[in-house]
């Protein structure tokens, strides 16, 4: 199958997205289809990464300033133009490229039915990446990986009743690494290691409050790993307080896997790096770095393995002290390594590729 990615990446979309769609690509890149994407030049974009993986990259031009409608997503101003103006580019591109394309996969919060149908006029099948079920869409299969008590509802009458829904973190979409390592036992270390990442671009240093948090804690029983992306605008202030403190930092890493295996427990945001962590065994204290992440966050902390303080306004550096304290205090990390473990399994990204193959040959 020929396949294309319709995703961004940038200082205000972040890399996550990017992320989980290269995962997807790879895999189905090593069973033997063509991939492609499509991703338009905002700050802080990711193209040249996507390229260095092998994948062509369809550049969209640079975006001007875009003011959201009142009859658009929430999310509409990251496309940095309307969804009119990029599918039109979007098909353009297409047809320049002269490949005929069997799935477009769209992971983008800006991007609705309005853009898909249009789109469908040259691809025939869509599949769908969301986790915000605040939209419609016109779509074949729509994957949303995340947990939610209301995941059978959630998106009713959003999409076509012959999409095929894949819900849940069995359709979580893990990097090889991740996979590999869970066969491996989790070691124990000599001194509580603590790892440190809030995604790519932490735009709210969420980082540099952690890591105060941390300070705070007088003990030499502390082993910190701070990791960040190039997307994060605080590198100086991180990296001067790494070195004056003797914390370990992670710039634009590609073995967050081994860091994730090693450690006793995270500080960091929801988001895909839930599904991770819980793959290799790792509970968190969680802060909600986006509205997005809250209702995550919420039913996280309802399954009992991760801490969540709240939505990053609200949470300081003494409650995010008082939570490592009581990770240091009691002694429940074995406890909810398991119970994360269980809850994903690392085949997530298979049972989608099935599925598009599946869609694809009826």
């Amino acid at each position: 199958m020929n396949i294309s990615f319709r995703v961004d990446g940038s200082t205000k979309i972040g890399t996550g997205h990017v992320m989980r769609c290269l995962t997807l690509a790879e895999e189905l890149r090593k069973n033997g289809h063509m991939v492609y994407f499509i991703c338009r030049l905002h700050e802080g974009h990711l193209c040249n990464k996507i390229s260095d993986k092998g994948f062509i990259v369809i550049k969209l031009n640079q975006p001007v300033i875009y003011n959201n409608k009142s009859n658009q997503p929430k999310h509409a101003s990251w496309l940095g133009l309307s969804q009119k103006q990029d599918v039109q580019e979007t098909i353009q591109s297409l047809i320049s490229s002269k490949v005929i394309f069997d799935w477009i996969i769209i992971d983008h919060y800006a991007i609705d039915k309005t853009w898909e149908k249009e789109i469908r006029n040259h691809i025939s099948n869509i599949m769908v990446i969301d986790d915000l079920a605040d939209r419609e869409h016109d779509c074949d299969i729509l994957l949303d990986q995340n947990y939610y008590q209301n995941a059978n509802t959630r998106y009713s009458n959003l999409v076509p009743f012959t999409c095929n829904l894949l819900l849940g973190p069995e359709y979580a979409i893990l990097r090889d690494e991740f996979i590999d390592l869970r066969k491996l036992p989790k070691q124990k270390n000599k001194q509580k290691t603590i790892l440190v990442s809030y995604g790519g671009s932490d735009p709210t240093n969420e980082t540099l409050k952690a890591m105060n948090a941390i300070k705070k804690i007088h003990t030499t029983m502390l082993k910190s790993h701070i990791v960040i992306g190039p997307a994060n605008t605080n590198i100086d202030s991180i990296k001067k307080h790494c070195d004056q403190n003797n914390f370990i930092l992670h710039f634009n890493i590609d073995y967050m896997a081994k860091l994730m295996h090693e450690a006793d427990f995270a500080i960091c945001a929801g988001g895909s790096i839930t599904w991770e962590r819980y793959s290799l065994g790792l509970s968190g204290i969680l802060t909600a770095i986006a509205i997005n992440q809250i209702e995550l966050c919420e039913n996280l902390k309802k399954l009992g393995i991760d801490h969540y303080l709240g939505v990053s306004g609200m949470v300081t550096e003494q409650s995010i002290k008082k939570k490592i304290e009581t990770f240091l205090k009691i002694d429940q990390i074995n406890l909810l390594s398991k119970k994360s473990r269980i809850f994903v399994d690392g085949k997530g990204k298979k049972r989608v590729m099935n599925t598009l193959t599946a869609v694809n040959n009826n």
